[in-house]
């Protein structure tokens, strides 16, 4: 992972330490419940856990090892023998390594979730919060980049807001499905390890039990899991680049807080760049980068093959620590970011009311014109706007084919007219 974009929160659930914690956890537990079925002393379990529960497992010293075993789960284990001493050789007892490392690895996606979880939060919060404080405030809708109609810029971040709910429903489920235990031992028959030791190591470490694991959990719900954390990634993309947008010279009608003392190019002392989000625009495609080795890792082979896993050991603290990052920097943006209603008021008034040109149309259709005739005046004297040649509303009214009253003409460009539904989409999105 790139540690420039990354939180310590994130890190920790993917570091050595934490990682040895969590085998460790697996095996004793599994030691707890097979002596409680007989298959080992219960003395021996017990001992286990004293021994091992605050023990420090040597990294290096793991490493050591196994760079004769060419194993890093017969590594591990060599270790803790030579912390627990003899009962350690009642760990594992029926285990392949996948059981350890599968479980492992859905226990550290989980914790991942939950952090993410929280980040998406503080997305939705912070578009919930900048939302309602521009219920009201009348932008120009853009569609192809050009001038449509109006909108509210309460209504723009309504929208993003609807989006991160169900990005946020995504990763719920996401996360159920991933948080899979899997001690079935060689090719899953448990052969030599009772299910009764699967569901009390689930249980343990809050998971579900696969309930076909073969040797390995099906990398289908892996697949699962990086495509929707690659959605969430595309949503953080998709408000970044709006952002980056209306922070344009030309444009300026919101743009990323900057602070005091903030430098903007080592060049030209009077840049104020979006920094922010162009780098959420690239986090975002760091993210997406693992989805396809996600689903091209669902094909294994038979009951189990390892080509998964040197892409897991760099997708997994990849994706989920930069996804992390990436959540909390978007969220800080939408809190901090500055909005200029006056500006968007000035953009929306450079084409002279062109905006209405819908609803004059419609009214003209209504008044007995066909909608062709009616398409045709008002798109022929709204060209004229474009050319610079005069104001809309003029031009309507000396055209012998509009044949709506001057009163009747001037009440069509009203702006309530396009708001007076804003409050059933907010209904719709935060509720009555």
């Amino acid at each position: 992972m790139i540690t420039r974009y990354t939180r310590p929160e994130a890190v920790a659930i993917w570091s050595q330490d934490t990682k040895y914690k969590i085998w460790f956890e697996i095996e004793a537990h599994a030691a707890t419940k097979m002596a409680e079925l007989g298959v080992i002393p219960h003395d021996a379990a017990e001992a286990i856990w004293a021994k091992g529960k605050d023990a420090t497992f040597d990294a290096d010293r793991i490493d050591e090892i196994e760079r004769t075993t060419k194993h890093d789960v017969i590594a591990f284990l060599t270790h803790v023998a030579e912390i627990v001493g003899d009962e350690a050789r009642f760990l594992h007892q029926g285990m392949t390594s996948s059981d350890v490392l599968d479980t492992c690895f859905a226990v550290q996606l989980a914790r991942s979730s939950d952090l993410l979880l929280a980040g998406v939060d503080r997305v939705l919060a912070a578009l919930e919060t900048r939302a309602k404080e521009h219920k009201y405030t009348v932008c120009v809708g853009r569609s192809h980049g050009i001038h449509a109609e109006s909108v509210t810029f309460g209504l723009k971040l309504a929208g993003y807001h609807a989006e991160w709910q169900r990005a946020r429903r995504r990763l719920v489920t996401a996360r159920e499905e991933i948080a899979t235990c899997a001690i079935s031992g060689a090719v899953g028959t448990f052969a030599n390890v009772s299910p009764e030791v699967e569901q009390y190591v689930a249980d343990q470490m809050g998971l579900q039990v696969e309930p076909v694991s073969t040797q390995v959990i099906p990398r289908d719900r892996h697949a699962a899991y990086f495509a929707a954390l690659g959605v969430i990634a595309s949503s953080i993309e998709r408000l970044a680049t709006e952002i980056r947008h209306l922070q344009r010279t030309e444009v300026l009608e919101a743009e990323e807080f900057f602070d005091k003392g903030q430098k903007g190019s080592s060049a030209m002392p009077h840049k104020r760049n979006p920094i922010l989000t162009e780098n959420l625009t690239g986090l975002a495609r760091l993210v997406r980068s693992s989805v396809v080795p996600a689903m091209e890792n669902v094909a294994l082979w038979h009951e189990r093959d390892i080509s998964h896993s040197s892409v897991e050991r760099g997708i997994g603290p990849d994706a989920t620590v930069h996804l992390d990052f990436a959540l909390h920097r978007l969220a800080g943006v939408v809190e901090r970011m500055n909005i200029y209603p006056e500006n968007m008021q000035k953009n929306m008034d450079r084409l002279g009311g062109l905006v209405f040109s819908q609803r004059v149309m419609l009214a003209l259709t209504q008044a007995g014109i066909s909608r062709e005739n009616a398409y045709a005046a008002v798109q022929e004297n709204a060209m004229k706007v474009w050319r610079g040649e005069g104001r809309f509303i003029d031009f309507l009214k000396s055209d012998e084919r509009v044949t709506l009253a001057d009163t009747d003409l001037e009440a069509l460009f009203d702006i309530g007219y396009h708001t007076k539904n804003v409050d059933v989409i907010f209904n719709r999105v935060f509720g009555g």
